[in-house]
């Protein structure tokens, strides 16, 4: 069994920003509240921090301040994948050098890399990154998946320690658990199919939801892992709807809606991504508020 990166609950962090760029006071609040409310884990400049229209500059800056921000408290999972290999191998460099703890590496989107494309590619990444490489499969947002045969010949690699599985295919999920074994730890993916995850052997959730509720998120894990399966799914359903809700778009739409509600800076997106509807917003506030959430 490789180290395992993190257990529990990761918050794929929005990225606070203006019209003058990253909120780095922002992020350093919003840092300090997640960590506050017992989140196990923090991902940053993932999908859901915008890295698709954050300059590599931005990406960078954004990894180093929440390595110092954090400062050894939690693990630090930097986001550096892109659909350009080169490029990748670049922002993981320069994330493991600035003190990243493992990496999340996403598919590479639009160009669609069959599954030797994709063995290629981690394995390239694996091969010079410093830190744990995780995975990650989402195939709603990049025309390809990692199938359960591919993430079992990469899970061999000593260096690729995890797998972020947001195929939304539970069979799939089985048939990945099925082959790696305790050569991979999965991670869910899709917050609201964390506890039959877990149910399957995951090590826990890389989320959305928890940028929201970071603790009521964990309390999930934790009842899980204590042995209290119908607790964690308790927790599962009430949270249902406020994930549907974070979900009603185009994630991080809804997610930076909730979290400026919620006082962590300006409601800013950069385009191609647009405001929340309202009939949708309105939705969104009222399930918040029904998890006790201020807002």
């Amino acid at each position: 069994m490789k180290n395992t990166v993190f257990k529990g609950m990761a918050t794929a962090m929005v990225t606070p920003m203006t019209e003058k760029g990253v909120d780095f006071d922002t992020l350093a609040k919003f840092i300090e509240f997640q960590i506050a409310e017992g989140i196990n884990a923090l991902v940053a400049v993932g999908t859901t921090g915008e890295s698709a229209t954050l300059s590599p500059e931005e990406r960078k800056a954004v990894i180093r301040f929440t390595v110092e921000q954090v400062h050894g408290r939690v693990p630090v999972i930097a986001g550096t994948g892109t659909n350009n290999t080169a490029h990748v191998l670049d922002f993981t460099k320069s994330a493991c050098d600035d003190g990243a703890d493992a990496v999340l590496v996403v598919t590479p989107y639009y160009n669609k890399a069959t599954q030797k494309g994709l063995i290629n590619h981690y394995e390239a990444i694996a091969d010079v990154s410093q830190k744990p490489v995780i995975m990650y499969s989402v195939p709603s947002r990049t025309g390809c998946r990692i199938t359960p045969d591919t993430a079992a010949i990469l899970s061999q690699h000593p260096n690729i320690a995890g797998f972020k599985d947001a195929n939304g295919d539970m069979d799939s999920t089985v048939e990945t658990i099925a082959k790696c074994g305790n050569s991979l730890d999965i991670y869910s993916g899709e917050d609201s199919l964390t506890v039959p995850m877990l149910s399957m052997g995951a090590a826990g959730c890389i989320s959305v939801l928890s940028n929201v509720v970071p603790r009521m998120a964990t309390q999930m894990c934790d009842k899980f892992f204590a042995g209290d399966v119908a607790g964690a799914a308790a927790l599962q359903c009430k949270m249902l709807p406020l994930i549907r809700a974070l979900f009603s778009e185009v994630n991080p739409i809804p997610a930076k809606a909730a979290v400026a509600a919620m006082g962590f800076g300006e409601e800013y997106l950069r385009m191609p991504l647009s405001y929340l509807e309202d009939h949708n917003r309105q939705n969104l506030l009222k399930q918040m508020r029904a998890l006790g959430v201020k807002v």
